[in-house]
């Protein structure tokens, strides 16, 4: 892949203007500048006269009980997708206006509102009966009434096939691992088809969350990446920020080859925030001991693919060597990987609670 300009160009995709940088990211960010840093755990020491010492003021039973009401009210299909804790950690931040103050109840509702919306206009709560309906017969009701439907549905059943994305795994803290294997990324992507593949895979993980964990960690074997495609890598940006702000705490990705090097010069002058800050860029000899810091089993969990011991291709194979899971196009195993997801989680707060009343 050859690259010119100090990397200003891969191929054929180009680094974009000043002007551009600014028309994208006032898309991505909706209008809300600081949209990353209001739902942002961490206050730095920003606020005074708060309760602990991450600068958290305290959200009363009776105050949550209206929050999720309002949200029922507002969202009544989807409305439960957000956690008690997501929306406490919501909630308890300081006021960005007087940080001394907590944000009022009417500033978190507008903040967990733009979520709920952009879920509702990107059609997130239905990417999970849009796959069901990709693993189903053609001949299905649905399948025969919606055809429009059906062709959506296997783009999306296409796009999760690659197996370049999937959870698996724990951090030492609980968080769920979401894994990306470049190598298998498609050259020429359906955007909107990966757009909702990435829907589809965040909320199922999102939704096996320990209880009181609200982010993930993302870690990104990076070693033959596609050539990049601006298209593309705007739009996903776009669907982590809108969609779901402060989900991420860390991306990893390793070896730094020019591919990465262009796609970060590309994506990180559109990153509201602190979000550019989660992002590291490692060496393949540097990786190992990264992962051994990570992962809950430390080296036990490294995957074969970074040189451990941990096969991710027995659950995840290439999609050649992957059967149908029924009776249409589905061939990524979604729902194994969402049980094996869910059996970590319970094992993980099973050991933790075990250990709590250990310490009494």
């Amino acid at each position: 892949m050859s690259t010119t300009e100090g990397e200003a160009t891969v191929g054929d995709a180009k680094l974009l203007s000043d002007d551009e940088v600014q028309k994208v990211h006032e898309d991505i960010v909706h209008g809300d500048q600081d949209v990353e840093d209001e739902f942002e755990d961490a206050v730095d020491g920003e606020a005074t006269n708060v309760p602990d010492k991450a600068g958290n003021f305290a959200v009363t039973g009776e105050e949550m009980k209206i929050i999720r009401a309002e949200l029922a009210c507002e969202f009544p299909q989807d409305y439960t997708y957000l956690s008690d804790a997501y929306v406490k950690s919501v909630a308890s931040k300081p006021y960005s206006k007087d940080p001394t103050v907590r944000r009022p109840l009417e500033y978190t509702m507008e903040k967990l509102t733009h979520v709920m919306e952009w879920r509702q206009e990107a059609g997130a709560p239905e990417m999970e009966n849009l796959l069901n309906l990709a693993n189903g017969p053609e001949t299905a009701p649905e399948a025969v009434e919606n055809p429009e439907k059906l062709v959506k549905a296997k783009a999306l059943a296409t796009a999760v096939n690659a197996g370049s994305t999937y959870w698996h795994g724990l951090t030492k803290d609980g968080r769920p691992i979401l894994w990306i294997r470049t190598n298998r990324k498609p050259w020429y992507p359906d955007v909107q088809a990966e757009v909702n593949a990435l829907i589809l895979i965040a909320d199922a993980g999102i939704r096996a969350m320990p209880k009181h964990v609200t982010d993930f960690v993302c870690l990104s074997d990076s070693t033959s990446p596609p050539p990049p495609n601006p298209t593309f890598m705007i739009n996903m940006l776009k669907a982590l920020v809108r969609g779901y702000p402060d989900r991420l705490n860390l991306l990893v990705s390793a070896p730094v080859g020019s591919i990465i090097q262009f796609v970060m010069k590309l994506l990180l002058p559109l990153m509201p925030g602190r979000l550019a800050s989660k992002v590291v860029l490692l060496g393949t000899e540097d990786m190992t001991g990264k992962l051994d810091e990570i992962l809950l089993n430390g080296k036990d969990d490294i995957p074969t693919f970074f040189g451990g011991p941990a096969d991710h291709d027995k659950f995840y194979p290439v999609e050649g060597s992957c059967p149908n899971r029924g009776k249409g196009c589905l061939k990524f195993d979604y729902h194994g990987m969402v049980e094996r997801l869910e059996a970590e989680v319970k094992k993980f707060e099973a050991a933790n609670t075990g250990a709590g009343k250990g310490e009494d």
